[in-house]
């Protein structure tokens, strides 16, 4: 199962995040959220993107807009990377791809020759009332974020 826009997203249980916290479907209502979808930490376009949302994290607050990347790395690898990029937002841990799969990210992908299945880097916009009102797919990180915040800006 896999969601589509404007159609609430599924409910889904509490995923392991930075911080000790735990994120369920019952943490994304009530603000928007953004879930970006990256594929490992501490690689350049993971860490660019992060970046980026981190350098507009305050916009998207005076939105009243929570931000979540979510990738299959440990909770110990993201707190590592949470720290050393000073990151304002918390980091899901997906390890059995339950979020990967539900928002249909899993692709198979061309590394190095070889074609191996990994987090295709996917950005959803998230309404109040758990409804996806906008989605990038195959994203490109320069400008991304700021194209995040435009949309946002749109829907609020």
């Amino acid at each position: 199962m896999s969601i589509s826009l404007q159609t609430k997203i599924p409910a889904f249980a509490k995923q392991p995040a930075t911080s000790g916290k735990a994120v369920s479907s019952d943490s994304l209502t009530g603000v928007f959220t953004v879930l970006y979808f990256y594929p490992k930490d501490n690689t350049s376009g993971c860490t660019t993107e992060s970046r980026d949302f981190s350098g507009l994290h305050d916009e998207f607050v005076a939105r009243n807009c929570q931000i979540f990347g979510v990738s299959r790395d440990s909770v110990k690898s993201h707190e590592n990377f949470k720290a050393r990029y000073d990151m304002p937002f918390e980091l899901i841990s997906d390890p059995d791809e339950t979020l990967c799969s539900l928002f249909d990210v899993m692709k198979m992908k061309n590394m190095y020759g070889k074609q191996v299945r990994g987090v295709e880097r996917s950005t959803f916009l998230i309404d109040p009332k758990g409804t996806l009102v906008a989605e990038w797919r195959k994203v490109k990180v320069p400008g991304h974020a700021l194209e995040v915040l435009d949309t946002l800006k749109q829907q609020s």
